[in-house]
């Protein structure tokens, strides 16, 4: 079945997981921005070090830069049984060049999940978080404890928390999201594809509601 979709949401949401969990399923590939900025900075391609010149002066990389990212993925060949975009579009203006894309590809979207999660779990659920330096498992401090406090269960290193991972990182992160972002939800939602689905569950159940939106 060719799936084509957008995860949206706030971070920290759960979009992710679920993407990653879907994504096997239904054997179509997870796109996520993030991964593609890794692959282009790795890579040191020309739209790599293109992008790294703004991130290097801290300011943000313009959607131009990200929309030929997004552009170059959509041409490689395991993107045309489907898939499961992450983290784009961030706006309405990169919601509109992704229409034209897929206008040009003669693709188009099936369906919008926005995942949804009040700002003080998203908070709670972000700042417990802790990371395996070593070997990049993830606990969380109440929710998913490792079995000695402070130290990885498979390797002994000691656990940290990722700079993205404070709570005055995550309140800046929510309040970009929801002055640049959530513009999207009332633009897809105006487009009929729009899926509110609740993300304060345990994965399956919300994978299981998404599949049945999909009819898969």
């Amino acid at each position: 079945m060719k799936t084509r979709m957008i995860f949206v949401g706030p971070p920290g949401a759960g979009k992710g997981s679920q993407a990653k969990i879907l994504s096997e399923m239904l054997n179509i590939p997870h796109i996520s921005t993030g991964d593609m900025f890794r692959m282009h900075f790795k890579n040191n391609t020309p739209l790599g070090q293109l992008a790294k010149s703004y991130t290097d002066q801290g300011t943000l990389v313009p959607d131009s830069v990200t929309n030929e990212m997004v552009r170059d993925r959509f041409m490689q060949e395991d993107v045309k049984k489907g898939f499961i975009l992450d983290g784009y579009p961030r706006n309405p203006s990169q919601a509109d060049y992704l229409n034209e894309l897929l206008s040009e590809l003669g693709w188009s979207l099936d369906v919008v999940i926005n995942v949804t999660s009040p700002d003080e779990i998203i908070i709670d659920r972000i700042t417990g978080r802790r990371t395996c330096p070593v070997c990049g498992s993830i606990y969380h401090i109440t929710n998913q404890p490792p079995k000695v406090d402070g130290i990885c269960d498979k390797d002994g290193a000691t656990l940290v928390q990722r700079k993205d991972d404070t709570k005055e990182t995550v309140v800046k992160r929510l309040s970009v999201y929801h002055e640049e972002t959530y513009p999207l939800i009332a633009y897809y939602k105006s487009a009929g594809l729009l899926v509110d689905i609740n993300g304060n569950r345990d994965l399956k159940p919300i994978t299981n509601d998404i599949l049945e939106i999909l009819g898969a």
